[in-house]
């Protein structure tokens, strides 16, 4: 079959059916096919001309995010599930969808179904959107006649674990934002304000404090070496970055350590065991393999310490353990999972209660995202008092030890 010619985005304006002025935007081949799809539609196009490249900041030129893909996903299953057809379901997405990237990947799928593609086939060729366990629910869904239901399942799947990664960015920024803010602040007083004291304090004949002494030296400092020590900061943001990205022991080494830190840690350890049961229910549901669904469970952990756990636990059950003696061996999951894993297995609910353990863990997060503020507030005032007040205090002890004098 042909292949079919390369869609442009159309900029049009015209009158309905009523004649009511309209315009709007519509993929087609070339500027006729445009204007011939618009008379089918009913409306009496008066301009149609070729869409100029979008700006840098425009949403056409924003890269995919998993979130797109969770929205494409749902899209889909809500259609399918009406009873549209795949090759028209394609058609109307792509058409909905603002992200060009996006838009020219659901084309490029639909002509592949179109020429006799599995869709599962067609969405492997973007693996980078697409990864394994996505095209293998699919492909279990088209094997077993019920792709609508499983596209609902992985939209369903995907739609909470970007919740979740929502939820814990949410727990992250929070504090990091606090930490920058005081510092921010505080090179802003070394640079500018202590250094208008400092003048002020040479006409006073005396010795200054040894806490002001110690001020204006790291004001004096930070005037001079302000752009070392930012540089410094860059860089060493820029390695830990790629030492994450290059290095698989530093970067295991970091999760590790994450784990271990008050508050964050435990939210952290939540989320990787809400990750573990919802992707084990949603591949376990599909009829796939516990050992493979357990393998995908790994990937999605999100943390290293869980990653090699799941990964005993697979190695324990091709060994011929039961999963909740697997689980118990890793000894880094909580009690309570592997009491409801243990219940699942012996009353043949295995599903059911690995996502019952999901809803937990992810309402857990929640909460514990939610009552972060509150329990940050006082952190948030002994650190803005400690480096702002200090400053403060610091600056203004030679004036009261003057007041003294007089």
């Amino acid at each position: 079959m042909a292949k079919e010619a390369k869609l442009q985005t159309f900029t049009w304006k015209g009158k309905d059916k009523n004649g009511n002025a309209s315009k709007g935007k519509i993929d087609a081949p070339n500027v006729a096919f445009a204007k011939a799809q618009l008379r089918k539609q009913g409306i009496s196009p008066t301009g149609v001309k070729k869409q100029t490249g979008a700006g840098l900041f425009s949403s056409e030129n924003k890269p995919i995010k998993p979130v797109d893909i969770a929205f494409f996903t749902r899209q889909m299953a809500t259609m399918m599930k009406s009873g549209v057809p795949l090759l028209q379901g394609l058609e109307i997405t792509a058409g909905g969808i603002e992200k060009k990237k996006l838009k020219d990947i659901v084309y490029e799928i639909k002509n592949d179904v179109n020429s006799g593609t599995d869709l599962s086939s067609s969405l492997a060729k973007h693996p980078v959107y697409f990864d394994d366990l996505y095209c293998n629910l699919v492909s279990a869904g088209e094997k077993s006649g019920a792709l609508e239901q499983m596209l609902d399942r992985i939209a369903t799947y995907k739609e909470k674990l970007e919740s979740l990664k929502a939820k814990i960015k949410k727990a992250l920024t929070y504090p990091t934002a606090v930490v920058l803010v005081g510092i921010v602040v505080s090179a802003i007083l070394l640079v500018k304000v202590v250094p208008q004291f400092e003048s002020v304090f040479k006409g006073f004949g005396a010795d200054l404090p040894a806490f002001t002494q110690f001020v204006i030296g790291l004001s004096e400092i930070a005037q001079e070496w302000w752009w070392i020590v930012l540089l410094l900061a860059v860089a060493s943001g820029y390695l830990f970055k790629k030492a994450v990205q290059k290095s698989q022991k530093f970067s295991d080494g970091v999760d590790k350590f994450v784990l271990k830190i008050p508050v964050i840690g435990q939210i952290l350890q939540n989320a990787s065991v809400a990750r573990f049961s919802r992707t084990l229910a949603t591949t376990f549901a599909a009829g796939v393999p516990l050992v493979d669904a357990l393998d995908s469970a790994a990937g999605a952990s999100g943390n290293a310490v869980y990653r090699d756990a799941i990964l005993q636990i697979k190695n324990g059950v091709s060994t011929g353990q039961s999963l909740k003696n697997a689980v118990t061996m890793t000894g880094v999951f909580p009690n309570m999972t592997e009491q409801m894993i243990a219940i699942g297995e012996e009353a043949g609910s295995l599903e059911m209660m690995l996502e019952k353990i999901a809803d937990f863990y992810e309402e857990q997060v929640d909460n514990a995202v939610d009552n972060l503020s509150s329990l940050l507030e006082p952190l948030i005032m002994v650190v803005l008092g400690v480096l702002v007040g200090g400053l403060v205090i610091a600056m203004y002890l030679p004036i009261f030890q003057l007041g003294n004098v007089v």
